[in-house]
């Protein structure tokens, strides 16, 4: 195993060290409580908005703290979820009056501490929050982190268009259904080419030939629900479209957020050359791309593959989705 890592017992600690070395001038971070706040957070008479997760899925969710997204991120060991108490102090951290709002991505440890946090919160200072959870992939309907499907990229798209919403003043429980309409009509679907290594684990999370490929992984290194041989791009982007396409359904004349998402060690040049197959097979379904993000914004540590995320997207949800963002992962109109 290579990492450019001192002790992987330290690995979460100092890279929330680097994030804010890097990124002062948007955010700041609460190391005891290994929390990522916006730099001018609480903000009065907005609704707060916090996620969090796992850590290992960079620049999810500390990332995406910032103007126009997340007003606080909660960060856990590496795959595993932060406690209740994190995600507390960052409720209270948040709250400027207008209420807060848990984006949780769909995995028992998640739900079940958020679920407590905002029960705390709620007695302790008497704080409104509601929760909404994201579970946007297709592959599987249970898995061994979740009861039910997972959240993954979906969740990036969310935290965006809903940052905007809040940022316009809406009230929480207009920016919750906001997010449950974006959940809703979202789709997801992942492959791995390689499997990844827990830095404390030292040994990948799964085996996996040369030769062959894994459909229908998930962020935390969990193998998929079929193994097969390597493919074309062209024939891999239709293994993860086709089941996207066809789950929700997507038809004739939708306009979408189309999303290709790096799982933390694919090249670019790959992710583009996926985004043009994708293209290709939704313009043959008669599917136009109103927007489109090309990246890793939703990792597995060092994993090679990607995923697919349609959203269908209305006048509205492109607006808002336009609106300004600065964050460390996402930045344009400021």
């Amino acid at each position: 195993m290579k990492k450019l890592i001192n002790d992987p017992a330290d690995v979460v600690k100092e890279a929330l060290l680097g994030i804010e070395a890097a990124h002062r001038d948007r955010v700041r971070v609460d190391h005891e409580n290994r929390i990522v706040y916006r730099a001018d957070a609480p903000v009065q008479g907005k609704v707060g908005l916090i996620s969090g997760g796992g850590s290992g899925h960079e620049p999810m969710h500390g990332g995406f703290v910032g103007l126009g997204m997340l007003d606080a991120a909660c960060a856990g060991e590496v795959f595993t979820s932060p406690v209740p108490d994190q995600m507390m102090a960052a409720t209270k951290g948040v709250d400027g009056g207008a209420g807060v709002l848990h984006i949780v991505k769909n995995y028992t440890g998640d739900v079940m501490n958020f679920e407590m946090a905002a029960e705390m919160a709620a007695a302790d200072a008497g704080t409104e929050v509601l929760s909404v959870v994201t579970d946007d992939d297709v592959a599987v309907q249970d898995s061994l982190y979740t009861a039910g499907r997972r959240g993954v990229g979906v969740t990036v798209l969310l935290e965006k268009i809903v940052g905007a919403a809040a940022e316009e003043g809406r009230p929480l429980a207009e920016v919750a259904d906001l997010a449950r309409r974006v959940n809703d009509h979202g789709r997801s679907m992942g492959m791995a080419l390689t499997s990844c290594t827990v830095p404390s684990a030292g040994k990948p999370t799964f085996d996996l030939s040369e030769t062959d490929m894994e459909l229908g992984v998930g962020i935390h290194g969990e193998p998929g629900r079929q193994r097969l041989p390597v493919a074309p791009a062209k024939d891999v982007a239709a293994l993860l479209v086709d089941p996207v396409l066809q789950d929700l359904p997507y038809g004739q004349g939708d306009s979408v957020i189309a999303f290709v998402n790096g799982m933390g060690g694919t090249p670019l040049i790959e992710l583009y050359i996926m985004f043009h197959e994708v293209s290709q097979l939704l313009e043959k379904a008669g599917v136009t791309v109103a927007r489109s993000l090309v990246g890793s914004y939703i990792t597995s540590l060092e994993m090679a593959g990607c995923s697919v995320t349609l959203l269908k997207a209305d006048d509205e949800l492109v607006r808002l989705w336009d609106a300004p963002v600065n964050t460390p992962g996402l930045r344009w109109g400021v």
